[in-house]
């Protein structure tokens, strides 16, 4: 006599989460496309309230705009010359204190560990007005060195974190065999552990120049001239004739996030791999 076939229970959870995650990342993707919508399209045709609308024709007019004007390559440049130095000073010196937290503890390297951590957890606005005063007297006001100062140091918390926490996986059985070998704790650092963390370096690159790239407040805060904007206040700067360029802005802000995404495409396997680094055992 044949067994009667086990009963399977129908389970609404995965179909549950699937919907509800689905319809996350329509209302994430809805301003995306508005901005894409928008760059398509003439001024007239977005101020007659057809923004969500498929345009008549495509119209690239906006492109031509963005790249062939002056001040959207100031803009760009002065955001490269931002990011870059900022970017490369917080992840260096966060690899550095990190290889010290991780390799060469001292007394009270716990404490100070904390209280450079500790940093990512004040909001910036709380500390505005004593740097404006600070580079303001310096006379280092409507220019690029207050920008970079800042971002190099609101970064170091997270750089250091994650370096020293990738670090102190490192097994130390490298580290002495090198010491054994004649290696000071310089070449220990840029000849062993470094090639290894490559991941964990291009999670932090790839973060830090987002982050830093994609900033508003500290360039609104620190410049005034428009010769010295970074590309996000560009982007609120563009005006029409008579009104809000909405099709220029549009455009712009897509032009601006390509910078960023070829990052993150630079450095997609290492990212990737960075970030899912300790999730399963073996």
């Amino acid at each position: 006599m044949a067994e009667p076939l086990p009963v399977t229970r129908f389970n609404p959870w995965p179909t549950t989460i699937f919907t509800i995650l689905s319809a996350l990342a329509v209302l994430f993707l809805l301003p995306t496309l508005g901005v894409l919508l928008s760059s398509i399209k003439t001024t007239r045709e977005i101020s007659m309230g057809e923004l969500w609308s498929l345009p008549a024709s495509l119209f690239l007019g906006n492109f031509a705009e963005v790249l062939g004007n002056p001040a959207v390559h100031r803009y760009f440049l002065n955001t490269l010359l931002v990011t870059l130095p900022a970017t490369a000073v917080s992840i260096t010196l966060g690899a550095l204190a990190g290889y010290v937290f991780a390799k060469l503890p001292f007394r009270g390297s716990n404490a100070l560990f904390l209280g450079i951590v500790a940093g990512m957890f004040f909001p910036p606005q709380v500390i505005l007005v004593p740097l404006f005063r600070l580079f303001n007297g310096l006379g280092l006001i409507d220019t690029l060195w207050p920008v970079i100062i800042v971002h190099s140091a609101l970064g170091l918390p997270i750089c250091v974190l994650m370096m020293r926490n990738f670090f102190a996986t490192v097994p130390n059985a490298l580290r002495e065999a090198a010491i054994m070998e004649g290696a000071n704790e310089w070449q220990v650092l840029t000849r062993v552990v470094l090639p290894l963390s490559l991941p964990a370096l291009a999670v932090l690159a790839t973060l830090q120049f987002t982050w830093i790239w994609n900033d508003f407040l500290w360039p609104l805060i620190f410049t005034q001239s428009d010769n010295k904007r970074t590309i996000m206040i560009g982007i609120v700067n563009l005006k029409g004739q008579y009104s809000v360029a909405w099709g220029v802005q549009g455009a712009l802000s897509l032009v601006a996030s390509l910078p960023t995404l070829l990052v993150f495409l630079f450095f997609q396997r290492f990212f990737i791999k960075g970030m899912t680094m300790g999730a399963v055992k073996g």
